[in-house]
């Protein structure tokens, strides 16, 4: 079974000595592959090997490169498919997946060991896109940022020179970290259908919707992570809810927009957190 997340009993620093130890731990099942995932699942962990000249590794940030084409030599001679692996990263992003990171001592960077493989944490994959890589050919590259990154940096790109340098700043975070599991589990039994206008949108990596909290996660409010407390909804009617361009009656009809709040039986909402929603959010109440 696929396990997401950290496994139990080994922690973020903890080193192994070669991929079969690794395995064996649970931190990473293949012993040569770099992604392990599949594409109806996701991507359970990746490991840094040296084994693909577009790697960038900022610590905290990694743009990684995804897998194919090559030869027997590691050098790019085709190009690479959105597929298999590849695709598993995607949904690992669509899914809010966490993937757990690996550093190996091949991969030539001041955040990998001397020797063996040591585990660096969960990260989560922000974006991915194609692009011609450094040999010619296309490859997938994926965004990874690390969950307890504690300081983001504007890295965005310098832009032409008449409009001037980009302004570059340090934020600290403090970050609720969710549980995944659960937003996934409401939006399966919704076939990630939107709630409210029944849309379940195709993206590349398959179905996409949003998990989005009826009583907000945080202060002030402090909703809990619970799927009793979580609609799914399109990106759409999720930042309309969020920023209060509608809300639900106790009868789940919809104040501020025609129709019905759809419900299935599996997804048993507490409406308390309806009427939490209703109370700080609905216009003209």
């Amino acid at each position: 079974m696929r396990v997401f997340g950290h496994i139990p009993g080994i922690k973020p620093g903890d080193k192994f000595k070669n991929r079969d130890a690794l395995s064996k731990a649970g931190v990473h099942g293949p012993t040569v592959a770099g992604i392990s995932g599949s594409k109806l699942e996701g991507a359970d962990s990746i490991v840094l090997s040296g084994g693909y000249e577009d790697d960038e590794d900022f610590g905290d940030v990694i743009i990684y490169t995804g897998a194919g084409g090559q030869d027997t030599r590691k050098k790019q001679v085709a190009d690479q498919t959105l597929d298999s692996v590849n695709l598993a990263l995607a949904k690992s992003k669509t899914d809010c997946l966490p993937v757990r990171v690996t550093r190996g001592y091949k991969h030539k960077n001041e955040h990998s060991p001397d020797s063996g493989y040591q585990y660096s944490g969960l990260y989560h994959v922000e974006d991915y896109w194609k692009e011609l890589g450094k040999s010619g050919y296309i490859i997938w590259r994926y965004r990874l940022v690390a969950e307890d990154v504690n300081i983001i940096i504007d890295e965005v790109n310098e832009p032409p020179a008449e409009y001037g340098a980009p302004k570059r700043k340090s934020t600290s975070l403090n970050k609720v970290v969710r549980d995944y599991r659960k937003a996934l589990n409401v939006k399966k039994w919704h076939k990630y259908k939107c709630q409210v206008c029944g849309i379940a949108i195709e993206t590349s990596a398959g179905l996409y919707a949003e998990a989005a909290h009826i009583k907000p996660l945080g202060e002030p409010h402090n909703g809990p992570d619970s799927e009793h407390n979580i609609l799914c909804l399109c990106p759409k009617h999720h930042v309309m809810f969020d920023n209060g361009g509608f809300t639900i009656s106790d009868d789940f009809t919809l104040i501020g927009i025609p129709g019905e709040l759809v419900t299935v039986k599996k997804h048993k909402i507490d409406i308390r957190f309806i009427q939490y929603h209703r109370e700080h959010y609905q216009k003209n109440a």
